[in-house]
């Protein structure tokens, strides 16, 4: 009597690549020990992702497809808008991630009361939580109105027979990890499992016309827990980002279909929810004390936003035979090279000095703009001179020393005389393409060395 043999593929957690058989290395992203096994099941007669007969695409010309800003939907929080690009695109699909505690049902929850407010029909599919603990939260957020429905369920067959006869707008999952399609074997979050849950939501999603927040978790090293092709498959994804024992947020947005992956969102954490920070450069400089050696502002774009920076340093002598090196929100690899930079061009003895440098507010930076910050509070620390508290500096530190120009230096300069500036640092490539600008003295620099003659004035 023969027996059947399971079907059986293996394919790359990293990259998505398939293979009849396991391979050590995949061939297409050349990761190592990616391939893993997934039993192969035939989809059932009446699964909606098999074609119907008759149901055949038909292409549509590009000129007769038009757009508007209609289209998008607002979630009724402005700086979640900025960072999806004006709104939610209907039929698209949002991955969330973060690290637990963060606040990622918290901001959707908060978008939830938003949107039933305004007339949208929205369900909030939880996997991990009950209806009361749902609940209890909505409380802690104010007023829920409209039509907005809560949903326990993990079973991906139920939940797609209520999408389709429910028809809602927007649907939250929370999270993808809890999903199941039994379908597909292996536990819920394996990487098969998140992997064809996803698969079946953005169908879902495509077909029906419904925008899809999913909620997913993070691993130790930042990035979503499940395969990385979940980040292609989706439309956009966003990161909610900042220390869970501080009160800010940040959401970042790393990939958009549908508009710039540069912007950020900035919130704060208090009791009641989670609170929009329309101005983050005066909330993130607020406490800086003044006539303190070590301390330079510096200036950061993100997206099209301005954000005014507190550079701190301190550089003492050692007590150990190793000179300590450590960084908080910046490149540590970037600040070692601005300290080399300093030994040799200006001749200053760092060798035998612990040097710790943090960007105040616990921001996350590595953009080059702020080498001459950095080399400037450097400098100040360990000369123990105070730079003047209303003075901005930015600009990219080269090896030989040099001050490279920057981008969107004017808008820089313009936020800092909003917030009371008098004086900026900048490279003279720079200064160069701006015109006057009242309330702030310019001071172009070709040279580390002359912004750090500023310094001993």
């Amino acid at each position: 009597m023969a027996v059947s043999k399971k079907k059986t593929v293996f394919f790359c957690k990293e990259c998505g690549n398939e293979s009849a058989k396991w391979m050590g290395q995949c061939p297409a992203c050349h990761a190592w020990n990616s391939f893993v096994e997934q039993e192969l099941k035939s989809a059932p007669a009446g699964s909606p992702r098999m074609k119907q007969p008759g149901q055949v695409p038909k292409p549509t010309s590009i000129s007769e497809l038009s757009l508007s800003e209609e289209d998008r939907v607002s979630s009724g929080i402005a700086e979640l808008d900025r960072v999806l690009g004006g709104g939610v695109v209907p039929g698209s699909m949002i991955l969330v991630g973060g690290d637990p505690g963060i606040g990622k049902s918290t901001l959707l929850l908060q978008a939830c009361r938003e949107m039933a407010a305004k007339g949208q029909k929205l369900i909030y599919i939880s996997g991990e939580e009950s209806l009361k603990q749902i609940r209890m939260r909505a409380d802690r957020l104010g007023t829920f109105t409209g039509d907005l429905k809560l949903l326990c369920e993990t079973d991906l067959n139920v939940i797609g027979d209520i999408l389709r006869s429910e028809r809602p707008d927007i649907v939250i999952i929370d999270s993808i990890q809890t999903m199941y399609n039994e379908e597909v074997s292996g536990t819920p979050g394996s990487v098969s499992q998140v992997r064809e849950s996803t698969a079946v939501l953005l169908q879902l999603s495509k077909s029906l016309g419904i925008s899809i927040f999913i909620v997913g978790h993070v691993t130790k090293e930042g990035t979503v827990a499940g395969p990385r092709i979940l980040e292609h498959m989706v439309d956009t994804v966003l990161y909610f980002e900042g220390d869970r024992h501080a009160s800010y947020r940040v959401l970042r947005g790393v990939k958009n279909r549908f508009g710039s992956t540069n912007e950020i969102g900035v919130f704060e954490m208090f009791e009641g929810g989670l609170r929009e920070v329309s101005n983050p450069s005066e909330y993130l400089l607020s406490g800086r004390p003044e006539n303190a050696s070590g301390t330079v502002t510096a200036c950061s774009i993100e997206g099209t936003r301005p954000i005014l920076l507190e550079i701190q340093a301190l550089v003492c002598q050692t007590g150990f035979g190793i000179p300590r090196r450590q960084s908080s929100g910046a490149d540590l690899n970037r600040i070692n090279l601005l300290i080399a930079v300093l030994e040799k061009r200006l001749g200053l003895k760092l060798g035998m000095c612990d040097a710790y440098v943090n960007i105040a507010g616990g921001m996350r930076i590595v953009e080059p703009a702020l080498d001459l910050a950095i080399a400037m509070a450097v400098v100040s620390s360990f000369m123990n001179i105070a730079v003047n508290d209303r003075l901005l500096a930015f600009g990219e530190v080269g090896l030989s020393g040099e001050v490279r120009g920057v981008s969107q230096s004017e808008q820089r300069i313009r936020e800092a005389a909003k917030l009371g500036y008098k004086e900026c640092v900048l490279p003279r490539v720079s200064a160069a393409r701006i015109g006057e600008i009242k309330g702030i003295r310019l001071y172009p620099v070709d040279s580390v060395r002359d912004a750090i003659a500023l310094i001993k004035k």
